[in-house]
């Protein structure tokens, strides 16, 4: 049987197809989850409604992190549609372009700097409160998506990388704070794919070319590889594991000077 038949997951981050949320959309479909999209705006509704016919999933629904009621309706839709929720992925991240090339010292600026944060790290725990109730005796799983440059400085991330670290800093804060109601909280750093949101970073291509290089697998890795992670992760498989940070990057974070 697949092990996450019978889960209810709603995935938040879907943008395209070469998006790491829709390798862990399908990765969880194959498993036996049932999956609900959202979409960030209408720039990017045609595509979402495409990738949610390909894996049978209802209508997505319209979702950006920073409009509170938005997100009530979501919670509302997915308390009408299924009763409950099993599983809750978070991919948005966003940064101001001009922020995210040259010197961190230069180019951060305050606004940058508050709306980085405000998409990258608190929209998780808003994510976490709101579906909270949804997952109430249920042996719920949230799951953050995170990047190497959380934890080490890495040219032209910038203030990206200090959001990724408060988001880290969140899962383990919600891990502590929701682990007493069975509600497990993880995220996965990522080694760099090919996304939208990495398309903002400077010289993105020299990135992927040095992981190739260096990493101990010696390539990059696929959005397939994460997703397959994430649905181990919130599965019953993982029941024990709450409040880390798991590495997909071919084993790069491992490697010094």
């Amino acid at each position: 049987m697949a092990f996450l038949a019978g889960k209810k997951a709603v995935v938040v981050g879907v943008a395209n197809d070469r998006s790491i949320c829709w390798g862990i959309a399908q990765a969880m479909v194959r498993e036996g989850a049932e999956v609900l999209l959202t979409y960030q705006s209408e720039r990017t509704q045609s595509r979402v409604e495409d990738l949610a016919r390909q894996i049978g999933a209802p209508s997505p629904l319209p979702l950006d992190l920073l409009e509170p009621t938005q997100l009530d309706a979501v919670v509302s839709a997915l308390q009408e549609r299924w009763g409950g929720v099993d599983i809750a992925i978070h991919g948005a991240a966003f940064a101001p372009k001009q922020e995210l090339s040259g010197n961190y010292a230069d180019v951060t600026t305050r606004e940058g700097f508050r709306v980085a944060h405000e998409v990258s790290s608190y929209s998780f725990t808003a994510l976490a409160q709101a579906v909270r109730p949804l997952m109430q005796g249920r042996g719920g799983a949230l799951l953050a998506l995170s990047y190497l440059g959380a934890v080490r400085a890495m040219v032209n991330y910038n203030v990206m990388g200090l959001a990724k670290a408060s988001l880290e800093a969140g899962v383990r804060y919600l891990a502590q704070s929701l682990g007493p109601e069975n509600i497990r909280v993880n995220a996965i750093s990522a080694g760099p794919i090919r996304t939208l949101a990495a398309s903002g970073i400077s010289e993105f291509r020299s990135i992927l070319e040095h992981y190739a290089e260096h990493a101990p697998l010696r390539r990059n890795v696929s959005q397939e590889e994460v997703g397959n992670v994430a649905a181990f992760l919130c599965s019953d498989l993982a029941s024990g594991i709450t409040g880390e940070i798991t590495y997909v990057d071919a084993g790069y974070n491992i490697i010094g000077f």
